[in-house]
């Protein structure tokens, strides 16, 4: 297996750019995603590794190797598509085999090496069968087994869940992260889905624009987002406009938060971020909280958790979520409450950040 690196990438369109100096490196054995909104430039980094497209500038190599301008075929990567891309006149076996028999491969061994892949993948006994008949789950475990079946140094997968449903996302999820540390194969995972991001990789790479925000840990993402993009775009956050007054950021002239942010700066203009799921409805006594009086406006049943909108100015609001089995899951709107949230889960940015 191989590291992945990027240095300095770059990708034009006549007088577009899509990727803007992109330098990545990704240890060997480990999972990356790139996440991002549609148009950020994820998939373009990824058909510039694979080979599909040639970058502008820069530098990419697999390893020691140089392959900037190298065909996909001298490359040793494994790619899979979103759309699985299964030749649906050839059998499962035939599928895999594919791309060992382009390397010259034949006979036993390369029986041996299509059973191993299909076994890899819980195919196992599926190799007579044809596409059409197999679930969308086990076409996209087939895409799987034909790419690591070749023992590429490099796994690309071009946002491969996406045409699945949810339940079944969920499961092919734990068999990727699964497959991907049994194989211990260096992997590039593109996706604009932050929760499949967050769950499969050792880290994230969050993208806009075709240029990198930050590159880091999934918690580290979560928790300590470099910028506000960042913490607007990772998990469901409340987005205020704030001023820092006297060590404390106010939210309106009755509304003062303690935060562990940055608090330097009197009178400086400041986004707060505050993730739903980090407001309490229920009073704990704990003098080291901040507390926010509001108003329910408006209440939203999705049964396990119910959200609230709360009203907590004359123009200001936040969401809420609580469980809808719990003492705060059915008050109506109108309703006085008071919120709490802990300082640390009170993030504030510059407002010069913000997109």
């Amino acid at each position: 297996m191989s590291n992945l690196t990027l240095d300095h990438v770059v990708k034009r369109y006549s007088s577009v750019t899509v990727v803007k100096d992109v330098s990545l490196a990704i240890d060997e054995g480990e999972f990356v995603s790139l996440l991002g909104p549609s148009g950020c430039g994820k998939t373009t980094i990824l058909r510039m590794v694979a080979g599909l497209i040639d970058p502008s500038g820069g530098t990419i190599r697999i390893g020691d190797r140089d392959v900037t301008r190298l065909p996909p075929n001298k490359r040793n990567i494994g790619l899979v598509f979103q759309s699985y891309a299964l030749f649906p006149h050839l059998t499962v076996h035939e599928n895999v085999a594919f791309g060992l028999r382009r390397k010259g491969q034949s006979g036993a061994a390369l029986d041996a090496r299509v059973g191993e892949a299909l076994a890899m993948v819980r195919l196992a006994g599926y190799g007579e069968r044809y596409p059409r008949q197999l679930s969308g789950g086990q076409q996209q475990r087939v895409a799987m087994a034909r790419a690591i079946a070749p023992r590429p140094n490099v796994l690309l997968f071009d946002e491969p869940l996406s045409n699945l449903d949810a339940k079944l996302r969920d499961e092919m999820q734990i068999e990727l992260k699964r497959l991907q540390r049994e194989l211990g194969i260096t992997t590039l995972f593109v996706t604009h889905d932050q929760a499949e991001a967050l769950s499969l990789s050792d880290r994230v790479c969050v993208m806009q624009d075709g240029v990198i925000q930050q590159f880091a840990e999934p918690e580290t993402i979560y928790r300590r987002p470099a910028t506000s993009f960042v913490a607007s775009f990772i998990g469901k956050p409340n987005r205020l406009a704030g001023t820092i007054r006297g060590g404390r950021v106010a939210l309106h002239e009755q509304l003062e938060l303690r935060s562990e942010s940055d608090l330097s700066g009197d009178g400086r203009p400041v986004e707060v971020f505050i993730r739903q799921e980090a407001i309490s409805l229920a009073a704990t006594g704990d003098e080291s909280v901040n507390r926010i009086a509001g108003t329910v406006a408006l209440r939203s049943f999705s049964g396990p958790q119910v959200k609230y909108v709360v009203r907590i100015g004359s123009d200001q609001e936040l969401v809420v979520e609580a469980p809808s089995s719990g003492p705060a899951g059915d008050l109506a709107p109108g309703q006085a409450v008071m919120l709490e949230v802990h300082p640390q889960d009170v993030l504030v940015l510059s407002r010069e950040t913000a997109p």
